[in-house]
């Protein structure tokens, strides 16, 4: 691949891919493409990982194929040379921290310029679906269809506006916002945590006699803000350590999983009362603190006999300079006054006071030493795709999904009434497995929107 697509004849990057063959040859359609997430997750065990999870149908009739996308894993993979506390991206705002995460975004920025500057602003979505089209061509396709999570649902719709005519069956599994990439997505983390965090408040007051964390949900709400305070003035201890406030809000994802996140809270206020020691984090099923997506949940490792076909030695911190690279360079939106963050955090936290300012706060981009060299993708076409949304998401929120399906008009959306967790179809079967089968197989999208479950 070029790196730098303007200048095709360039210097060149290897970009590594996998594929299962369909099961029938018969009954081949083509090639379904696949992106895990992220940014900057590998994506070459993909297919292995999502085999079990589709129908014998639709594998008879795809060769799965999966790709590590430029910059990550085995496709010329970049490093900033991060420490693991350089690498944790959400902080609490404090007036008396601030000036910390303003040089914290700036130490970011500034080692992954000096590591990686020559490579840094070509790695974003528009030069991956770019990508996505040369393996099209070097597969003798005409088209592809495509299945994305998450990030990978706002690669996917890129690639659609970019090559329409190129673009057959696309499946979005936890669609993303297009409108807002990526400082508006980053925002909107906190609107979607705070309608979790007040039907959790709801539900535990319901099972109070279970819980003890209070009859109503107002009295729900002020035990957890107790709790906060309290953690802010005297980390509480847990098995991984003490936790402070901050750190305990961070974990904001974890109340849509209400039945997960309850016992959890219960076990954090007995350990600030004095009591053992809690669980320092649920499950990651139930907290992901990741950047726009993770990987589908179960992990395939490369076969051994294909392991000698990759050999590249991949950083520390691939993932989080692979993230930063996308956020920064697929976008001119960043602010680039310290001070303006500070505005947006305390407007942010007031209306959402959960997580507005752990959305809102400063990120490298606001010192990227790249101006984005192409504007962020205005995504507005009419290429066929079905979206599939559980109603609470708490990275893909229901919210960013609408704006999905309102940037593609000739989309429908299946939405898993109750669905609780980041994931419909990489999670296990679903009502809505029926329909991405009978789209993927036939191209037949269901008549209108939809809700399943419940």
């Amino acid at each position: 691949m070029p790196l730098d697509y303007r200048a095709p004849g360039g210097r060149k990057i290897d970009l590594a891919i996998s594929r299962i063959k369909a099961g029938s040859t018969k009954e081949r359609r083509g090639v379904l493409l696949m992106n895990p997430g992220g940014p900057g997750v590998q994506g070459l065990t993909m297919p292995a990982e999502m085999e079990p999870l589709l129908s014998a149908e639709v594998r008879e009739r795809f060769d799965l194929i999966g790709f590590d996308p430029r910059g990550v894993g085995q496709s010329a993979p970049i490093g900033c040379g991060l420490t693991d506390e350089e690498q944790a991206f959400q902080h609490p705002y404090t007036a008396g921290t601030f000036a910390k995460d303003v040089a914290w975004a700036r130490t970011v920025a500034d080692k992954c310029w000096a590591k990686a500057g020559d490579v840094l602003p070509h790695i974003t979505t528009r030069n991956t679906a770019r990508d996505m089209d040369v393996v099209r061509a070097a597969l003798g396709e005409r088209k592809i269809s495509y299945f994305g999570y998450s990030y990978g649902t706002y690669l996917g719709s890129v690639y659609t506006q970019m090559f329409p005519q190129r673009s057959d069956r696309f499946v979005l599994d936890s669609a993303l916002d297009p409108t807002l990439a990526w400082r508006g997505m980053f925002r909107g983390w906190s609107a979607g945590a705070e309608l979790a965090f007040t039907r959790w408040t709801e539900w535990a007051a319901a099972r109070n006699a279970t819980y003890g964390l209070g009859p109503t949900p107002a009295e729900v709400r002020k035990t957890y803000w107790e709790l906060i305070a309290r953690a802010d003035r005297t980390p509480v201890p847990t098995e991984g350590g003490a936790l402070s406030g901050g750190a305990i809000r961070s974990a904001y994802n974890a109340f849509v999983h209400v039945e997960a996140v309850t016992p959890w809270i219960v076990g954090l206020k007995a350990a600030a009362e004095g009591g053992s020691p809690a669980p320092a984090t649920l499950t990651a099923s139930a907290v992901s603190a990741g950047s726009a997506g993770t990987t589908a949940p179960a992990s395939a490792p490369v076969r051994s006999a294909d392991a000698g076909a990759f050999t590249a030695d991949v950083p520390a911190d691939n993932q989080s300079a692979a993230v930063w690279a996308v956020f920064c360079d697929d976008t001119r939106s960043w602010p680039r006054n310290p001070e303006q963050y500070r505005r947006d955090v305390i407007r942010d936290r007031a209306t959402y006071p959960l997580a507005g300012d752990l959305g809102a706060n400063i990120q490298p981009c606001a010192f990227w030493k790249s101006a984005a060299r192409e504007p962020a993708t205005v995504v507005n076409n009419d290429v066929d795709a079905l979206i599939v949304q559980n109603q609470w998401d708490p990275q893909a929120t229901l919210a960013m999904a609408q704006g999905m399906r309102r940037a593609l008009h000739g989309a429908r959306m299946i939405t898993v009434a109750g669905g609780e967790g980041h994931g419909v179809v990489v999670a296990g079967p679903s009502c809505a497995d029926a329909d991405v089968t009978r789209y993927l197989t036939t191209g037949r999208l269901p008549a209108k929107d939809l809700t399943c479950g419940g």
